[in-house]
């Protein structure tokens, strides 16, 4: 498999308290043993005709998820064939725009998958930015920390209402959901619900993931540090007010990787991920990331660039990412050291792990790593 980027739910029952199915543990992977870190990937397919196959392919290949993301097609419909024909891979969305959807519609969406799947969807939420949900979705944007958070109450709320035949009764600043039927109730799920992720960069996104949510998804355009003084501290705030700590909770990290098994393909790998950091780096939003490491300046240069005129100028930013930017970013290593170079640099940390690769590659090249990450003692 070549990639150049990062690139049927069963009929209502009648009886609502009937026994459910037993539970099975899916997030066990692909074996009884615990793994320290799971592997996962993001969906390549561009059609749904082509994701049967690979995620066969992923899961012989000892995968332990995989993601959809919401870009140019919806995050759930892809899901379902990947559940279908497999056994044991998590399924998720990496993200899922949470406001261009209510509480109610993600939580009949999730279900569904989470019942098609037995139990492996990995809910990702994202809030997206203002000018998308307001232009692009045309939905409502306004505080959207504090909406995150209601959000996800309302979500099991309504969960509660389905799995758990309690009064659905949710009183918000930003949502309200008082009124659900039987003819609207889907049967309650065997699994329960599904884990909720949530992406987040600013701090009170972050301490939101750690009030409400069973795990994070920090984004690609971070670094060792800023994931230990910034993200972590900001994390603990967050699970201290949910009375946990974060052995009670996951981090799913799509990090930045710089492999091949020649020097062609390493200088190919190379250039893919200085303009990808470049292109990230041109974000104010991100600009905190670089400030930490003096960098700031960096990121104007990045701006000015990316908004003028210059067809040539994504290649000309990914030049001005130098040799210790890129290794602050980017684990680089042949095949073989990639495995180990992760785990010292996550291992710790981060619990499941996405190869984020922007340039060409043979899907090959990752096997050393993925097994060593899942058989390290």
């Amino acid at each position: 498999m070549t990639a150049t980027a990062h690139l049927v739910v069963g009929t209502r029952a009648r009886d609502r308290r009937s026994t459910p199915a037993p539970p099975v543990d899916h997030d066990r992977g692909n074996d009884e043993m615990e793994v320290p870190m799971r592997v996962d990937a993001m969906l390549a397919g561009s059609s749904i005709t082509d994701l049967a196959a690979e995620a066969r392919g992923r899961e012989a290949a000892g995968y332990d998820g995989l993601w959809s993301f919401e870009a140019a097609h919806d995050p759930f419909l892809p899901l379902m064939p990947v559940a279908e024909h497999t056994d044991h891979i998590a399924v998720g969305t990496g993200i899922a725009v949470a406001f261009a959807r209510n509480p109610m519609s993600m939580a009949h969406v999730s279900h569904d998958v989470q019942v098609h799947s037995q139990g492996r969807l990995l809910l990702g939420l994202g809030s997206q930015v203002k000018p998308h949900i307001e232009r692009r979705f045309g939905m409502p944007w306004s505080h959207p920390a504090p909406r995150m958070r209601e959000y996800v109450q309302a979500l099991r709320a309504i969960w509660s209402a389905w799995d758990d035949d309690e009064r659905l009764n949710f009183r918000g600043d930003f949502y309200s959901h008082t009124l659900m039927t039987p003819f609207f109730s889907p049967a309650p799920s065997p699994w329960g619900p599904p884990k909720v992720y949530l992406a987040a960069v600013g701090e009170h996104m972050t301490r939101v993931a750690g009030e409400v949510c069973d795990g994070l998804q920090p984004h690609a355009f971070t670094t060792e540090r800023y994931l230990r003084e910034r993200t972590l501290p900001l994390l603990a705030e967050g699970l201290a007010a949910s009375g946990r700590t974060l052995a009670d909770f996951s981090i799913s990290f799509s990090g930045f990787v710089v492999t091949g098994r020649n020097e062609e393909e390493m200088a190919v790998a190379e250039a893919g991920m200085r303009q990808q950091i470049a292109f990230y780096g041109s974000t104010p939003s991100y600009r905190t990331v670089l400030d930490m490491h003096g960098w700031g300046e960096l990121g104007v240069e990045l701006n000015t660039l990316s908004r003028g005129t210059d067809p040539d100028r994504w290649e000309k930013m990914g030049d001005l990412i130098d040799d210790e930017v890129l290794r602050t970013f980017a684990v680089i290593a042949e095949p073989d050291a990639l495995g180990p170079a992760l785990l010292e640099r996550y291992g710790d940390i981060v619990d499941r792990f996405t190869f984020y690769a922007p340039y060409a590659h043979d899907d090959a090249v990752f096997a050393p790593a993925v097994e060593a990450l899942r058989k390290a003692p």
